[in-house]
């Protein structure tokens, strides 16, 4: 019988994967973060058009020259000698990820790693040969990790450290006070910073405050399409740096990982950052007033503390019922129609939270929220399980 690698046997589906499977057709779905939006109409028929036009072959692995020069357009105002040549085009954030991984990690390395966090930092880090070490970023401190939880975890094989803000799970942001503060460790321990900021078009009440054009040359961003431009299906994201040379190696990891990004779809791509360049705040503007509801509403409910995310769209609160896991209540939840995350799906520090997301219209998230909170206020008076479920 053929025996697997020690990573594919290491590696195991995500609890988020998990609930989303087992939910029935019929459920109101609070899981995924996957806007309820199409892209906007002017991308998919730009991406009709080139496939039409012929546009349905291999590409350069860097991609659509003219895409690179916008999207380099759109970040000059933070670092502005940026190019196209600072871009290279991915098959989704995802893609982006794994493949800065492969360019940094070897055998042996360790790196930093928010704890709670999207599921797939950690796995990569494995897939790539290296250890992740997860720093907390805890409820009590608005889920922004402190200086010294990160210097606690530094070693002489620690390469890089990944920084999620606007935050998934958590929708937390930062200041660029804390910024600093956290580039400052960086340089003083000379490593890589994977800034990971798709939903710099999703934030609420304040300006996004970006990693890149902040003084540290060693920045390498993670950029997607799926949530600013509704586009999750389309995989489409891409890497980019100030630092050309980074830039040269991940194009050259790139080709050995998908060769290059779909032809039409980089046409659609494109005009929806030309041609529909408000989208993303229109998208915002409808997520705002669902976080409103949903957090107003997860507040009233007994033993659950939520903050109100300045970004993405998601909330984590903290749902306390004494000896009940993340695990359980979720499933309890789903019994009833509703489909959420358990907390320990993005981590061990998320163990106590929830995760919903708020892409559905503000009639179905009123529809859920009367389900969660009946079913919060019957499980309070019972026992947890006797064994709680695996995940």
């Amino acid at each position: 019988m053929a025996e697997f690698s020690d990573r594919a046997n290491t590696i195991q589906p995500t609890g988020v994967r998990k609930m989303f499977d087992l939910a029935g057709q019929e459920a109101i779905h609070l899981g995924l973060g996957e806007p309820d939006f199409q892209p906007p109409s002017v991308a998919i028929d730009a991406f009709h058009e080139a496939m039409k036009a012929g546009h349905n072959k291999y590409t350069t692995t860097a991609g659509l020259y003219a895409l690179r020069e916008a999207i380099a357009g759109i970040w000059q105002q933070y670092e502005p000698n940026l190019t196209a040549d600072s871009v290279c085009m991915t098959m989704s954030g995802t893609n982006a990820l794994l493949t800065t991984y492969l360019a940094f990690l070897s055998e042996g390395d360790n790196i930093l790693i928010p704890d709670p966090c999207f599921p797939l930092y950690g796995p990569h880090a494995v897939i790539s040969g290296a250890e992740p070490r997860f720093y907390p970023c805890t409820f009590e401190n608005e889920f922004v990790p402190t200086v010294e939880d990160l210097e606690a975890l530094v070693d002489d094989r620690t390469k890089a450290v990944v920084f999620n803000f606007p935050s998934n799970p958590t929708g937390a942001t930062i200041t660029s006070g804390e910024r600093d503060e956290l580039l400052e460790f960086a340089r003083r321990n000379d490593l890589w910073v994977i800034t990971d900021e798709v939903y710099d078009r999703i934030i609420y009440d304040r300006p996004h405050v970006s990693f890149l054009g902040a003084g540290y040359e060693n920045v390498v961003m993670i950029q997607s399409f799926s949530k600013t431009f509704a586009m999750t299906g389309w995989r489409m994201g891409y890497i980019f740096s100030p630092n050309a040379e980074v830039v040269k190696q991940m194009t050259k990891l790139q080709y050995y990982i998908t060769a290059c990004s779909t032809d039409a779809m980089q046409y659609g791509v494109l005009a929806a950052i030309q041609r529909a360049p408000d989208y993303p705040s229109e998208m915002r503007d409808a997520f705002r007033r669902r976080r409103d509801l949903i957090c107003e509403r997860l507040n009233g409910m007994p033993g659950v503390s939520c903050h109100v995310p300045e970004g993405a769209f998601y909330v984590f609160p903290k749902v306390e019922i004494p000896g009940w896991s993340s695990v359980d209540i979720a499933l309890e939840i789903l019994k009833d129609g509703v489909v959420c995350s358990p907390g320990s799906a993005f981590g061990s520090a998320g163990e106590g939270h929830l995760r919903f997301a708020y892409t559905i219209d503000v009639e179905k998230i009123s529809e859920a929220m009367d389900i969660v909170e009946g079913v919060l206020t019957r499980i309070k008076h019972l026992p947890p399980p006797e064994q709680s479920a695996a995940f």
